[in-house]
């Protein structure tokens, strides 16, 4: 393991307000990663986005409370008291996911950000639309000083610190009373900690309106003493399944798994599943790593 790797593991001792990796990629053109981390949309043969469908291999919930332990059990407001004002993913990825969001968020409409913190990713086009009141962002995360820097809330009465991995594991909780209901959700590199995802994907299904969708985004970056134990016995692709394994047996539909790893200008592959650069053009213009990165989407069907 890479100390480059080991630290982006090691949960910061004091707060620390950075970019992820902005010292190692400032060297870069600004447009590089626009060239160089996705396919090029002008393209008519490149695809961005390519998503494949989820296929079910279970009749029944496969997975027991075993699977779910964590190493470390204690009071996760405490292992998240201290804020962390830093990115999990990489700049290029972010890139990527915000490019994503802007292709399958909602113009109007209510939005949840899972698991949120200071940064949500979303792109230029939804905080036009919070700005003009067409959207309202909600945010449920384990850090107050966190969501109060993130502008997308528009004031507290968006956000609440609240810990999924506690009964009701209902998002709705924290704002009791207004039978809230949202068109899209999302969740950044944070499904992995959760002990009762079933629970909370349930309770996310009633809370999404008809032919609304949720997004849940994955790289292979944790604070391994806090993902359940099932996800550090499994590969990437595997972890995949296993969260679309989440959204089907919740009752969500059309479940697929979008792929939003590194692309050249062809719309190829430049990394491999663990974000090591196979490319030979890019190997000798890139560090040798960019962060890998998917998303495990579905949608509310509609009630016949």
């Amino acid at each position: 393991m890479s100390l480059t790797h080991t630290l982006r593991l090691v949960p910061p001792t004091r707060l620390i307000q950075r970019r992820a990796y902005s010292s190692i990629f400032n060297g870069f053109p600004p447009n590089f990663f626009a060239e160089h981390s996705m396919s090029s949309t002008s393209s008519p043969s490149a695809t961005p986005f390519p998503a494949t469908p989820y296929k079910p291999r279970y009749d029944k919930w496969p997975y027991n409370a075993h699977d779910f332990q964590r190493q470390d059990e204690n009071d996760d407001g405490v292992f998240y008291r201290q804020p962390r004002l830093v990115t999990h993913i990489d700049d290029p990825a972010i890139e990527r996911l915000t490019a994503y969001y802007d292709t399958v968020l909602p113009s109007k409409g209510n939005i949840l950000d899972l698991c949120t913190s200071w940064k949500s990713f979303y792109p230029s086009s939804i905080k036009s639309a919070v700005q003009k009141s067409d959207v309202e962002v909600f945010g449920v995360g384990l850090n107050a000083e966190e969501m109060a820097l993130n502008g997308l809330f528009q004031g507290k009465e968006r956000w609440r610190v609240m810990d999924l991995n506690k009964a009701p594991h209902d998002a709705r909780a924290g704002w009791p009373g207004q039978d809230l209901k949202f068109d899209a959700v999302t969740c950044v590199v944070s499904i992995d900690y959760l002990n009762k995802p079933l629970e909370v994907c349930k309770n996310l299904l009633e809370a999404t309106k008809e032919g609304g969708k949720i997004h849940l985004a994955i790289s292979n970056r944790c604070f391994p003493n806090k993902v359940v134990r099932r996800w550090m016995m499994l590969n990437e692709q595997s972890r995949l399944e296993f969260v679309g394994d989440y959204l089907h047996f919740a009752g969500w539909k059309n479940v697929e798994i979008v792929d939003l790893c590194a692309r050249d200008e062809k719309g190829q592959r430049i990394t491999d599943d663990h974000g090591t650069i196979t490319s030979a053009s890019a190997a000798g213009r890139l560090m040798g790593h960019l962060d890998p990165l998917w998303v495990v989407r579905a949608t509310k069907g509609t009630s016949i």
